[in-house]
């Protein structure tokens, strides 16, 4: 028989997930000392430490938990809101479209709450970095304290700043804006990203879109995409599958671009494509 791996054991700084009577979820960073107060009791972070995940612990009360680790979507579905925060469903999609992965550098601006920051950071890895902007000194604060129950902060820089006065960073390999104007920062994106980088950005009405599509055009941004995504969950019984009666529909219109430096041979093409 070959031998079995040993369990893996809850280390300190690692996020857990605690799911209690009637489905209770709290998502919680270990830290020794520590200890998660809820309606059915407390539980000591010493006592989940070293522990295997997938078992169950007692709170003072006696009630059962179960301690997982969760996944990022209930990472961010958990996290301490200011803002808003961006649905998972659009952030998957998202960073496939910007091919964002381990050792990009990537900007955003509107850090929000700091969920897609966290997407970010947990994307481009320890060899990789997050610059976000935010104007609103409360906004970041609530940002920064969720990248940092996360365990991710050394891999973001936090910055309150009016992008209107452009960006600190040069040679970017993706950009984000999550703002409700995106329109008017489209020259500083440009100087911030590299040639031929992705720029994204989400909006909530088709009139935002428009402008921005105009302005992209007018910027030499070329190789546009607009979509939108929506998500339906079903019941999962097997005897009787059936969609649930709610589902994540609009949340927003993602817009994606790409600065390029001699757009006039990129036009030629597409339209040489087309048999224009």
């Amino acid at each position: 028989m070959p031998e079995q791996p040993a369990p893996s054991l809850a280390q300190p700084g690692e996020i857990a997930q605690l799911i209690g009577p009637r489905n209770k979820t709290f998502i919680v960073q270990l830290k020794p000392g520590e200890r998660l107060q809820t309606h059915n009791g407390i539980i000591e972070h010493a006592d989940l430490i070293g522990q295997s995940w997938g078992r169950q612990v007692s709170s003072h009360l006696g009630k059962k938990f179960l301690v997982l680790q969760p996944n990022l979507n209930e990472v961010l579905l958990n996290l301490r809101r200011a803002t808003t925060i961006m649905y998972p469903k659009d952030i998957g999609f998202i960073l496939m479209n910007m091919a964002i992965g381990p050792g990009q550098r990537v900007l955003e601006a509107g850090s929000g709450s700091g969920g897609f920051t966290i997407a970010l950071a947990h994307a481009v890895g320890p060899d990789g970095h997050v610059f976000s902007y935010e104007a609103r000194e409360e906004n970041q604060e609530v940002a920064l304290d969720n990248v940092k129950r996360v365990g991710l902060a050394d891999r973001v820089t936090f910055k309150q700043r009016d992008i209107e006065e452009g960006f600190d960073e040069t040679g970017m390999d993706a950009l984000f804006l999550d703002l409700p104007n995106p329109e008017d920062y489209l020259a500083q994106a440009r100087a911030a990203l590299k040639p031929g980088g992705f720029f994204g950005s989400l909006l909530p009405t088709t009139n935002q879109v428009g402008l921005l599509l105009n302005a992209l055009e007018s910027k030499d941004f070329k190789f546009v995409e607009v979509c939108e995504i929506m998500l339906r969950y079903y019941n999962p019984v097997g005897k009787r599958l059936r969609p649930e009666h709610r589902m994540i529909a609009h949340t927003g219109y993602l817009i994606f671009a790409r600065p390029i430096e001699i757009a006039s041979t990129v036009s030629k093409i597409q339209s040489e494509a087309s048999g224009e």
